[in-house]
């Protein structure tokens, strides 16, 4: 056992408390005798007499009221510091359980390690709690945004059709599809990033040629691509690394499709590389880019960069979440920077990295 914190407080308590006994009766005793053989010798017992006198019971009970009464005083002060953040964080947590996620505890003194860890470990499930219940309201009142706009599309166009307003022919069902698949694209996105936070994000890791699978997904929006302006140059390694492909695919497409909404019209490079045993996979503009300061928010759910001057503010800003959350769920990580003007296109710069092997057997030969 180590005599640390709680533990060490308790063995010095106790043996101050031993000391102070075993001294106060041999100095108590000495004096006692003392006094009483100088007053009258014959208060006191004779030498082969085995029962005390009366005045040697008298000295025996005050001695032993005295003793309890400095145990009690020992006893009290040491569980005053222990008590004390113990019932502040008995406090607390009767005013969190009643919605006060403000209330915190306090360690008082922080000699007793247990009682100060306690504190603080309350103090941060408190903190996380709190936390937890703002973005709750944040996402809540996101969500609600972004469901609004088309549902309240969706909703007045047919109620126009059932009240005559519109003919079945003159509806934009185009426009009307549109809508409903930024609603698929809403509720996955909300899906992905659910599963991620609680852990039950399922990857089905294999060793994948990702050449191919970013291709096929250039071919699909080259068309969109090109309307919008831009250039996708491809810089791939055949290196085969361990990943859910599928996953990879959602990541590749979410990286272009932010770039094809908020950057500015000209090449969009798509490169992937193998360094130290990593695989990087990066996606590359051309602008305006982000600020450095408010780089690293740009994975935070329902935030997105302006194309104008770079801000962050409240949007449909999912796809950079799940991009970073499928990254996590790979063991790698997500990253945004701007892109150096010597070599690079000069504008942001988003970097996926995670482990080449990963859980998987390397790939025959």
């Amino acid at each position: 056992m180590r005599f640390t914190g709680l533990n060490r407080q308790i063995v010095l308590s106790m043996s101050v408390l031993m000391v102070s006994s075993i001294l106060l009766i041999w100095i108590g005793s000495w004096i006692f005798f003392a006094v009483a053989f100088k007053i009258d010798p014959g208060m006191l017992s004779e030498p082969d007499d085995w029962s005390p006198s009366t005045v040697e019971w008298l000295w025996i009970f005050a001695i032993t009221i005295f003793g309890l009464l400095l145990a009690a005083f020992f006893a009290i002060k040491l569980a005053s510091r222990i008590l004390k953040p113990i019932n502040s964080v008995m406090d607390s947590v009767r005013r969190v359980a009643h919605g006060d996620l403000s209330a915190r505890a306090f360690a008082g003194d922080r000699s007793l390690g247990e009682t100060a860890m306690l504190v603080d470990d309350f103090n941060s499930m408190a903190e996380r709690l709190q936390r937890a219940a703002k973005e709750s309201e944040t996402w809540n009142a996101a969500i609600a945004h972004e469901l609004r706009t088309p549902v309240t599309i969706l909703r007045g166009t047919l109620q126009g059709v059932v009240d005559g307003v519109f003919k079945p022919e003159e509806v934009p069902f185009s426009s009307l599809l549109s809508q409903v698949e930024d609603l698929g694209r809403l509720i996955e996105d909300l899906r992905t990033l659910s599963l991620a936070d609680s852990g039950y994000m399922q990857l089905r890791m294999a060793w994948t040629d990702l050449t191919l699978e970013i291709e096929e997904v250039g071919r699909l929006l080259a068309p969109d691509m090109e309307a919008a302006g831009f250039a996708l140059q491809l810089q791939l390694s055949d290196h085969p690394v361990c990943c859910d492909a599928a996953r990879i695919r959602q990541i590749v497409l979410a990286l272009l499709d932010n770039a094809r909404r908020y950057a500015h019209p000209g090449l969009l490079r798509v490169r992937t590389r193998v360094q130290a045993g990593q695989y990087y996979l990066s996606v590359e503009d051309a602008g305006p880019g982000i600020a450095e300061e408010l780089a690293p928010y740009v994975f935070v759910a329902f935030r997105r960069g302006d194309s104008d001057d770079g801000d962050l503010h409240a949007g449909s800003g999912l796809g950079l979440a799940v991009v970073e959350a499928i990254a996590r769920a790979h063991g790698g990580s997500a990253a945004c920077t701007r892109s150096k003007a010597d070599g690079g296109l000069g504008g942001s710069l988003f970097t996926i990295k995670w482990p080449v092997e990963h859980g998987a057997p390397p790939p025959a030969g």
